[in-house]
């Protein structure tokens, strides 16, 4: 069985699919791995290194996409890319099911079988599969880094020969694993920090990292998902919610937003009246930018100022540390490919809890309607 690796093309995009160590694990277990020419450069794989761990290097995609049995991705194929693979292949590759109708389509039509990595299920014996999870640890702790940059002060207490300093203040919105990141780095880095999220089951570890857990009054237990996932809030708990925020995040330096709510638009926690209350200076590195942001100010990609509040929407952030990135995801594709692959053989069955909760296009068919 052939395993392909084509190059990234989508823009800004530096992650792998495969790295060599999992390629040699690969080989090892006697499958064909191809990869294409460049393929990990920009995560600093060079095309030596996957050849010394047995695999093929092919000089383009067209071949990999031509040739592979299966098909290892980071982001969704363009439709030129789609319409290459092999007919009856697999594809695994975030594929954002609920935004590319039109690709799931034309993936069914050339019955190809794609497995959406945005849907692990949140089980304990897929934990090693959570892609989301590997890619959220790397924004949230690149997101600190990015408000730390934009900052016009330390992070950490100070102590000099001109005084002493005190630290930043950071607040985090959102405690899954981006969140939970972020607080840890930003303790590492000095902060202070303190943490908001809906669900009561986080504050304990929220706390174990040294931060303050601030929302006592507006959780409720209504407002995690059996999968462990916040749940969109009822109008006047939302309410609750946003004035809890508001007389927080006036007195803070740094905010790091990552609520997001699978399948909606981000919920909108940080609002233009917040901003006018806020201290000239304040950074806000908002993670939920490509879901429509968690700021009402927030523009993907961009970075705007607001009343003196700088908004920063960083897209695709996992990319910017590509050669960690690009580890944790081949390790989780791994895993998946060790549930997929007996004997040998691939077998997708749609019976089986994690293959079912993947599967977005089977045997000519979706599975999921976008």
């Amino acid at each position: 069985m052939k395993v392909g690796i084509p190059k990234e093309t989508a823009p800004s995009e530096r992650r792998v699919a495969l790295v060599p160590d999992t390629v040699a694990k690969l080989v090892q277990a006697t499958l064909d791995v191809l990869v294409q020419q460049g393929a990990g450069a920009a995560a600093a794989w060079p095309d030596e290194a996957y050849r010394s761990a047995g695999a093929t290097i092919v000089p383009d995609a067209a071949r990999v996409l031509a040739e592979a049995d299966v098909v290892l991705k980071v982001r969704p194929p363009t439709p030129a890319e789609a319409a290459q693979i092999r007919a009856g292949a697999v594809l695994v590759s975030f594929l954002q099911p609920d935004r590319n109708a039109d690709l799931l389509k034309l993936l069914a039509v050339r019955n190809v079988t794609a497995f959406s990595m945005e849907l692990v299920p949140r089980i304990s014996r897929a934990q090693a599969m959570d892609a989301l999870s590997s890619q959220s640890t790397v924004a949230g702790y690149k997101a600190v880094l990015v408000g730390a940059a934009a900052l016009g002060r330390f992070l950490p207490m100070l102590t000099t020969a001109a005084g002493t300093v005190a630290p930043a203040r950071v607040f985090v919105l959102g405690a899954g694993v981006a969140g939970l990141q972020a607080i840890a780095t930003a303790r590492r880095l000095g902060g202070v920090v303190s943490a908001f999220d809906v669900r009561p089951a986080v504050k304990e570890q929220v706390e174990s990292l040294g931060a303050t857990f601030v929302a006592a009054e507006a959780v409720v237990a209504q407002a995690e998902t059996a999968g462990g996932y916040a749940r969109e809030l009822a109008a006047e708990q939302h309410r609750r919610e946003l004035e809890l925020i508001h007389r927080h995040i006036r007195d803070m330096d740094l905010v790091i937003s990552t609520a997001l709510i699978p399948g909606r638009p981000a919920p909108k926690l940080i609002t233009e009246a917040m901003l006018r209350d806020m201290k000239a200076g304040t950074v806000i590195v908002d993670l939920a930018a490509e879901a429509g942001g968690n700021c009402e100010a927030t523009e993907p990609g961009s970075e705007v100022v607001r009343h003196g509040v700088v908004v920063q929407g960083p897209v695709n952030l996992a990319a910017t540390v590509p050669l960690h990135a690009s580890q944790m995801y081949s390790r989780n594709l791994h895993s998946l490919l060790q549930h997929l692959i007996k004997d040998g053989r691939l077998t997708v069955d749609v019976s089986d809890e994690i293959t079912g909760a993947m599967v977005v296009t089977h045997q000519g068919a979706l599975r999921r309607n976008p």
